[in-house]
């Protein structure tokens, strides 16, 4: 397998995140043709950002030292690997950024080395914000010398890169973190209910939150700027993150963990996108909570918000 540099990368999923991401890849130099299921938005984005526009991944791996995919789900990827294999030059090497289930990625893993190519899974954490700034946390994993070759570009996206073993770990770990998140999310969100009930202005309970010991990422960045605001538009969808807890007790389960607070964590969650219907933004997962509380955060009743 070649280790040369890599310089050409095809990009497949200019979404929410991925458009960003492509665009700090061309600021840093790589030769960057782009792909999406989305009729027009590769043109869009050759035009508005710079690069070429594929029309499939096929021809977005074709001549490439290494291919991004970064789509909602494993069975997405799995197509789009399917769809590139025989366009995809020997030594490539297809760098898998979705937030993926472990033992899927591993699979192609293995059908790609039988091609002579490698396979790195390397999902981001950070949202929309950091994709812009290029400020990404990314977990990565797969072999050393995959994971050492592919730095430059990883680095191009990100501030922090943290290397989690083989091939499917980080995945793993993605999923974890999101469990951690979304716990987080809803306990921060009651606890402001409970407040907001006992007489405490929920803003200022934020504040007191954000320099006490139960900040976290929640409370610093999603309850003001989309809770509180009504926005309730961070740009992660709430059926992504019901599939992320999903993940998460799989790996669990495979591992033989109990887990009672990650599979009441899942199920909220799922409720929530069961309420509220497709198409939500995962911070409306906050009306659940009012749902239940029976009155919406800033005054009203929860009812009003579904």
């Amino acid at each position: 397998m070649s280790e040369g540099a890599i310089r050409r990368i095809g990009f497949v999923g200019i979404g929410n995140m991925g458009w960003p991401m492509a665009a700090n890849l061309l600021k840093a130099g790589f030769a960057v043709t782009v792909a999406d299921a989305a009729p027009g938005r590769a043109r869009d984005f050759a035009r508005e950002v710079g690069g070429q526009a594929a029309a499939g991944a096929a021809e977005a791996a074709a001549g490439a030292d290494a291919v991004i995919t970064i789509l909602p789900t494993s069975q997405h990827v799995a197509a789009v690997v399917e769809e590139m294999l025989e366009s995809l030059p020997a030594g490539a090497v297809v760098i898998e950024m979705s937030s993926g289930v472990p033992g899927v990625t591993r699979q192609l893993a293995e059908r790609l080395a039988a091609k002579g190519c490698a396979m790195a899974d390397c999902p981001v954490s950070g949202g929309v914000p950091r994709a812009r700034t290029g400020e990404l946390a990314i977990m990565a994993a797969g072999e050393t010398a995959v994971l050492d070759r592919i730095g430059p570009v990883l680095q191009a996206v990100g501030t922090s890169v943290h290397r989690c073993g083989g091939i499917g770990n980080a995945q793993a770990m993605k999923a974890l973190n999101n469990l951690v998140s979304a716990g987080g999310f809803l306990i921060g969100i009651e606890a402001l209910l409970i407040g907001q009930k006992f007489g405490l202005d929920p803003a200022l309970m934020v504040d007191v939150l954000n320099s006490s010991t139960g900040m976290n990422n929640s409370t610093q960045k999603k309850f003001k700027q989309f809770v509180l605001s009504r926005r309730f538009d961070s740009g992660f969808g709430l059926d992504l993150m019901v599939k992320d807890l999903s993940i998460a007790l799989e790996v669990g389960r495979e591992s033989g963990t109990p887990t009672p607070f990650a599979a009441l964590c899942r199920e909220m969650w799922a409720s929530a996108g069961t309420l509220l219907g497709p198409g939500q933004d995962h911070t409306a997962v906050a009306q659940l909570v009012e749902q239940l509380g029976g009155q919406a955060l800033g005054g009203g009743n929860g009812s009003s918000q579904s």
